[in-house]
């Protein structure tokens, strides 16, 4: 990590290896200055940095050697070149082509750097939020370069401009957008390591191989990438092509692998936000009871003379206190007598809400066809993302700079924001991407960062601002509530027509998702954003005959934004529980059901798979039952069978789940199942329990106390996940398994209780 401006005041820190770099490890100056002529690539592709053929690739002078890969058919060859838009599992143009289109400018300008001591240090443009991307750009890197996994470290970049719409994490696209250009690069490496042997050992560069972070001659002799590392750093055209690996020959992509920052983790090494030592001092928020309250008017007197109180200011969203502690500065907090001007929905509780979302669902198309038709309409309530770690932002705004350390999903974005509120040009905003613990949607938006800029410029010194979990629960960005309407109608066992009205609020994608779309080529202006997302993200996986699916948004000034699944976790959940009342409807078992209308044979897979090993139809006790359900997204496919206990109506459990995964090629099966599991705790609360009231304007909910998220108790002791073989290349995880499972314990829970539900959470 460069040590920038704000060293000073901050005091320089250390991560973790799987954080950052040591500060000596980064190369000194810009590879590309110093060439002012009309054919540089500055002056040719003054967007992205780079002539698109000039510069294949460039080495930084001893003693590493630095890596980035920019133009790929000189270097691998046309055929290698991911695909601007590959079909999804229906063969439809999706969210991830989206964003991997948008991306492809700048998908190659990647960094890998090999050290004097045997440490390769890959470099990942994208945050690190609980998900494992960091683990599995370092498998990725260590296949390419045939390097021992325990010598790759894996760093987060801070926000880079030049990589517009590659910087973006979120909707399960990091591995997919990534596996190719991450592959290259790192074959790119380990060619100029082989030509940097050949040339010390006096033999052809064809002659040698590699193992083990080494390159081997056939006489025995021996070199390490350390050893070699200034001399590859010299050479400009490498004897060997920087070709990967055919998928035959891999040793680690798809084998099980432990995260490589988990020790860290449960040892508590791993540093977020928090965790940072430096002098920025502790700093809080005073916010209004109702959502999008506004302050009126303030005495802070009582409160500048407590102990260890630092300064107070008045920022866009409340008064913010520092101290010397984060005890004394939430105690000042409380000592400030504020008057508040009400939100803008401060007349609107839970009722209203959702008549309006009723009210707003347009009609059907098909008129009901008696007991030829089922129609259902079913509500959802808002939801936090509750991630368990709270957020927080260290920021130190100067004069003339700024610099910014946050666990940002959309860096680039927020840095370009942040030097707006504070008034400094954008190249004068630094933002370090730390690691986070959890996102779920939320970490796209970077709301703490703006307001700990705001603090540090009206305070004058750098400030590490820490919402609370109340304030997270009360003010941060949120699920938003729906209401749906769906319709089938059907003859001889077959859908004629399926018809899903969906309105809700609108999901808030000013972080950057509007511009990429553009970037892709959608036109994000005529439909707006969120018709954009939904049309790319939400399609139906079977074979309904006449299928529609529409969105409504209701505008209310609700803080909105992205939750696991987007739409999906919607959307598809209720399509999944419809496709169980069809199939009660028409009388037939709704596995059966399943398998006869799903349009993709690699869903069929999956459910076969599921219901196999989930010993689907075997005899339960009253009051118990399995649940069954699919979800295809991100390029890959998903089923989830499921048991439920609900003999106690007042406290239904599930006690046991099985998911089947195909996600094209798994590079880390161990992060997979991982996903997979934690999903589906996620899909029984959200199902169940978990979801937030709003009473006046205000949300009820404050904490994990009354905000009734899954407890261990809660959760299955037993689960299984099924990590399917390779069908391709990567598709997503993160997201994928939300709506399968939420749907398949729903299902459940019908089958259970003989109670279809339509309102969620169920008992909420």
């Amino acid at each position: 990590m460069r040590v920038g401006k704000g060293d000073r005041a901050l005091g320089k820190h250390r991560l973790t290896r799987s954080e950052l770099a040591d500060p000596a490890l980064e190369p000194e100056g810009d590879p590309r200055e110093g060439d002012s002529s009309p054919d540089s690539a500055a002056n040719r592709y003054p967007a992205y940095g780079f002539s698109r053929r000039r510069f294949l690739a460039y080495a930084v002078a001893a003693p590493v050697l630095t890596v980035v890969v920019t133009a790929v058919d000189d270097i691998v060859g046309p055929r290698s070149r991911p695909a601007a838009a590959s079909p999804g599992v229906s063969g439809v143009f999706d969210l991830s082509d989206a964003l991997t289109l948008a991306a492809l400018p700048t998908a190659y300008l990647l960094k890998i750097v090999v050290t004097a001591d045997d440490r390769v240090i890959v470099h990942v443009p994208r945050a690190e939020v609980g998900q494992g991307i960091t683990t599995a750009m370092a498998v990725i890197a260590a296949e390419e370069l045939d390097a021992r996994l325990e010598s790759v470290d894996a760093v987060l970049d801070d926000a880079r401009p030049e990589l517009l719409w590659n910087q973006l994490t979120g909707g399960s696209n990091s591995v997919h957008s990534l596996y190719t250009p991450m592959r290259t690069v790192a074959a790119a490496t380990r060619a100029r390591l082989v030509t940097a042997a050949a040339q010390r050992f006096g033999v052809a560069a064809t002659t040698l191989t590699t193992r083990d972070s080494t390159v081997v001659a056939r006489d025995g002799r021996t070199a390490t990438y350390g050893s070699l590392s200034a001399a590859a750093a010299r050479v400009t055209v490498p004897a060997v092509p920087g070709t990967p690996k055919d998928p035959s020959q891999f040793t680690r992509i798809g084998q099980p692998t432990t995260r490589l920052d988990a020790r860290d983790i449960v040892t508590g090494k791993a540093m977020y936000a928090l965790d940072l030592p430096n002098l920025a001092v502790p700093t809080v928020v005073a916010r209004a009871p109702t959502i999008g309250g506004t302050v009126l008017a303030v005495d802070d007197s009582a409160a500048r003379g407590m102990p260890g109180v630092l300064g107070i200011a008045r920022i866009s969203s409340g008064v913010a206190v520092a101290a010397t502690t984060f005890d004394q500065a939430q105690a000042a907090r409380d000592a400030l007598r504020i008057t508040w001007n009400p939100g803008p929905n401060a007349n609107l509780s839970d009722a209203q809400i959702r008549a309006k979302l009723k009210a707003a669902a347009p009609p059907f198309v098909v008129p009901p066809l008696g007991s030829l038709s089922v129609s259902r309409e079913f509500d959802f309530s808002f939801a936090p993302h509750a991630p368990l770690e709270v957020l927080t932002c260290v920021a130190d705004v100067r004069r003339d700079s700024a610099e910014i350390w946050y666990g940002a999903k959309s860096p680039i974005v927020a840095a370009q924001q942040i030097a707006a509120v504070v008034g400094l040009p954008s190249d004068k905003v630094t933002l370090h991407v730390v690691r986070a613990g959890g996102s779920f949607g939320h970490r796209l938006f970077f709301d703490p960062a703006i307001e700990a800029a705001q603090v540090s410029k009206a305070l004058g010194r750098p400030v590490k601002l820490m919402w609370t979990r109340n304030d997270d629960m009360r003010h941060g960005r949120m699920r938003p509530a729906s209401h749906h309407k769906v319709r089938a109608t059907y003859l001889l066992g077959k859908v004629l027509t399926y018809e899903h009205r969906h309105a809700t609020l609108p999901v808030d994608f000013s972080h950057g998702l509007g511009e990429a779309l553009s970037a892709a080529g959608f036109d994000v202006l005529s439909p707006g954003v969120t018709q954009t997302v939904f049309a790319l993200t939400q399609n139906v996986p079977y074979n309904f005959g006449v299928a529609t699916q529409t969105l409504t948004d209701v505008p209310l000034a609700f803080p909105t934004g992205s939750w696991r699944s987007i739409y999906s976790g919607q959307t598809a959940t209720v399509n999944e529980v419809m496709v169980d009342e069809i199939a009660r409807a028409l009388n037939t078992d709704p596995v059966a059901f399943r398998g006869r209308s799903l349009s993709s044979a690699r869903t069929r897979a999956v459910l076969d798979q599921v219901t196999t090993a989930g010993r689907w139809g075997r005899t339960m006790p009253p009051g118990t039952a399995q649940g069954v359900a699919i979800h295809e997204e991100y390029k890959s496919v998903v089923a989830y069978l499921v048991e439920i206990d609900c003999r106690d109506r007042t406290a239904p459990r599930v006690t046991k789940g099985v998911c089947a995964v195909d996600v094209g090629r798994a590079v880390n099966p161990r992060g997979l199942e991982a996903q997979m599991q934690g999903v589906l705790t996620d899909g029984l609360s959200m199902t169940l329990h978990a979801g937030l009231h709003i009473d006046n304007g205000a949300v009820r909910e404050g904490s994990y106390s009354d905000y009734r998220f899954a407890r261990m108790a809660d959760s299955p002791v037993d689960i299984s996940v099924i990590v399917m073989p390779p069908t391709g290349d990567p598709g997503g995880a993160g997201e994928l398994g939300f709506p399968a499972a939420a749907a398949a314990v729903a299902n459940a829970y019908a089958r259970a209780t003989g109670t279809t539900p339509f309102s969620f959470p169920i008992l909420g």
